[in-house]
């Protein structure tokens, strides 16, 4: 079963994965969600969810406990031991050992079928503002598995960005690393120095061009004018400022 279409990412709206044999569920679920300012993959297949979580910033996984052929329990296990992505189950009101299994092995909420998409909707924000939360305790950094900046999507696994109109931009390993540099201390004005050594420290190759030239080419791609910088800004005398908050992702 192909993948629904899924809306180009908008500034901090959240991607969750629903996943659901049943393809009149899906489309209900794409498109209420997707009215409501979520954006939306669904997808009926584990093998299918897996890769979907290799190559995507997930949010939130809307897990059905009974996929046909598939054991939805052992779909959540294996996220869980693999992922820190919120887990949601989808499950049938007659299956309450179930809903206990799957809080037990880590989910983190579960809803009944039949149920009302404005609860479902009213539980995924909840479960999502729970994980804000978390994400902003300290000695979370090394876990990070994506930013989120002015309708950009920066995915460090895959070191791939997303523009605003859906386009997959390919970055070199210095503008990898200035990038993620640039959204781990947003707003902060960072000297050369500071951008080589956080350079240094995301492992990206060292080269003997300035840290300017490294700018230039990155502002090139994720500036509407790269001659007048919106997100990138020189702080003369000083360094460099991302000037746009930055939401992260674990």
């Amino acid at each position: 079963m192909k993948t629904e279409p899924v809306a180009a990412p908008a500034s901090n709206q959240s991607h969750v994965l629903v996943v659901d044999d049943d393809p009149d569920l899906r489309a209900v679920l794409h498109e209420y969600l997707s009215k409501n300012d979520v954006r939306v993959t669904a997808v009926a297949t584990g093998s299918e969810m897996l890769k979907t979580m290799e190559s995507e910033a997930i949010d939130l996984v809307l897990l059905d406990v009974r996929l046909n052929g598939e054991n939805g329990l052992a779909l959540a296990q294996t996220l869980r031991e693999s992922a820190s992505v919120p887990i949601m189950l989808l499950t049938g009101n007659t299956e309450e050992a179930d809903r206990v299994m799957g809080l037990e092995l880590g989910a983190d909420d579960y809803v009944s079928k039949p149920f009302s998409p404005r609860e479902l909707l009213a539980r995924i924000h909840a479960v999502l503002r729970r994980y804000q939360h978390q994400s902003q305790l300290p000695g979370r950094d090394d876990k990070r598995r994506a930013y989120r900046f002015a309708g950009w999507e920066f995915n460090v696994r895959t070191r791939k960005l997303t523009a605003p109109d859906g386009r997959k931009l390919d970055l070199s390993n210095g503008e990898f690393s200035l990038l993620t540099a640039f959204c781990s201390s947003a707003q902060r004005v960072l000297s050369r120095d500071q951008l080589m050594n956080m350079s240094r420290l995301h492992s990206a190759e060292v080269y003997d061009r300035t840290v300017d030239v490294q700018i230039v080419r990155l502002r090139r791609k994720i500036e509407a004018d790269p001659a007048r910088p919106q997100l990138i800004v020189t702080e003369r005398g000083a360094g460099y400022v991302f000037n746009v908050p930055v939401e992260s992702m674990y």
